[in-house]
């Protein structure tokens, strides 16, 4: 239990958080005041470090939250799937095509339509593409060097499930709108809040254990009686919380002061 001084965050997903002390992002470690820079020496865990700093202070020995496993995957879709399939979770069939001559084979290895996506620093449906014919195919491979096509299984919902620390704190169902074939909220998906079938929760969870990522939203669909593992998301939205009216900064100050995270 945490009972005396706040702890030590970064980025600001905390700021409004009472037990949070919340120092800023400073690309220059040398920017930070002298009291700051002693703050995070010490601190025997840093929250929400940033990429950067989570790999330094892994380095150094400090524990972090989220896990510097979590950083390590965040938008970054090409590694997402490398591990998924060295862990055999189950993932839409993918493959990742470099340069010119590599994409002029992707017809060869999947047939229309399927999934194209912008491999990294994508979110919310964006550079998420559906190729129905060439010249689909050919607008998306001149936005990106490293072209990740996926089998497309469509389905007109998904189902996000948010684990923080060891645990699913939230978990709901995202249905595309009419004539869409993404599910992510920002693209205008409904929210429902209809129980979710524990075998897409165990499947979450062995996902975010296998994979070491400990604040992670998983999106998980099935198609034709199996579950697949669409991606995770490190930086996944609030609404799911708002829609169940979950106080996101509470949960997270009663996870701090429980040890849980």
């Amino acid at each position: 239990m945490i009972t005396n001084d706040k702890v030590i965050a970064l980025e600001a997903r905390l700021r409004q958080c009472k037990n949070v002390l919340t120092l800023g992002v400073r690309p220059n470690f040398c920017d930070y005041s002298r009291k700051d820079a002693d703050l995070i020496r010490k601190a025997v865990k840093i929250y929400y470090p940033t990429t950067f700093y989570a790999e330094l202070f892994d380095t150094m020995g400090k524990k972090t939250f989220p896990s510097y496993h979590t950083y390590k995957c965040v938008q970054d879709k090409i590694k997402q799937t490398a591990l998924f399939d060295l862990l055999e979770i189950s993932h839409p069939r993918t493959r990742v095509f470099y340069g010119k001559r590599q994409k002029n084979k992707i017809c060869d290895h999947f047939e229309l339509p399927f999934i194209a996506k912008i491999p990294r620093g994508s979110a919310m449906g964006r550079g998420v593409f559906l190729i129905r014919n060439p010249d689909d195919l050919h607008a998306y491979c001149s936005l990106t060097t490293a072209a990740y096509i996926q089998e497309y299984l469509p389905s007109d919902r998904d189902v996000r499930v948010v684990v923080i620390g060891s645990q699913v704190v939230h978990a709901y169902w995202r249905i595309a709108p009419a004539g869409e074939f993404r599910s992510n909220v920002a693209v205008g998906a409904t929210i429902s809040l209809d129980t979710v079938p524990q075998n897409i929760l165990d499947l979450a969870m062995h996902t975010a254990r296998r994979c070491r990522w400990d604040d992670v939203g998983i999106d998980i669909i099935e198609h034709k009686g199996k579950l697949y593992v669409l991606e995770a998301n490190m930086k996944y939205g609030k609404e799911g919380f708002r829609a169940a009216g979950i106080d996101y900064n509470k949960l997270m100050e009663g996870m701090i002061e429980n040890g849980n995270i």
